[in-house]
């Protein structure tokens, strides 16, 4: 995956490669889909949602340019891969996820495996966690409508990046902002927050 999917696509940042080839997929994924974990696609995980493709972990992990003893947020918990993606380049990842048992499944894995710089949330991951702020970079991985949720943005320290795909008419971007300045980064598509 990491030869042939990751460095052909752009990915270039040796400490988000070894996460990605360090973390296994395999165990994210319910066990039906187990034997197509490194296909480059998203995988159906249960509640509508997915889990992203690996490139899309990897692209929103290196857009973060994490230097390791940074607190991460990221919204939308899924089946806890990209948790496990970020912790090995963190300090510390809590993860929201508004479904219950996605949330409950995802948490048991990350103990299971180990991946005890992880706090799992169960809510509305549009409000952050102000509790924890600020962030050291924000990971968004449920599709905004024209714009990242306002408290996500007052929630980054200063110089953080927010990474998160943006719905703006029929187009979908995945979109960084740093310090007030927003870039496009690649044309998506991700389940609707």
């Amino acid at each position: 995956m990491v030869q042939r999917q990751l460095r052909r696509r752009g990915i270039h940042d040796e400490r988000v490669l070894a996460a990605m080839a360090e973390v296994p997929r395999e165990l994210f994924v319910p066990p039906d889909q187990r034997r197509r974990a490194y296909r480059d696609g998203a995988l159906r995980i249960g509640e509508g949602q997915t889990i992203s493709q690996p490139w899309i972990v990897a692209c929103m992990c290196q857009l973060l340019e994490l230097g390791g003893d940074e607190t991460v947020l990221e919204v939308g918990t899924g089946s806890g891969y990209a948790a496990a993606v970020l912790s090995r380049l963190c300090s510390q990842v809590v993860t929201i996820e508004r479904y219950e048992s996605l949330a409950q499944a995802a948490g048991a894995t990350l103990a299971e495996l180990g991946y005890d710089n992880v706090e799992v949330r169960v809510g509305d991951g549009t409000r952050g966690a102000p509790d924890r702020a600020p962030f050291g970079g924000i990971s968004v991985t449920a599709t905004a409508k024209g714009a990242p949720p306002p408290a996500l943005i007052d929630q980054l320290a200063p110089g953080a990046a927010l990474v998160c795909p943006v719905a703006r008419g029929r187009r979908e971007h995945l979109i960084r902002i740093r310090d007030g300045d927003e870039e496009a980064v690649a044309s998506v598509r991700f389940v609707p927050r």
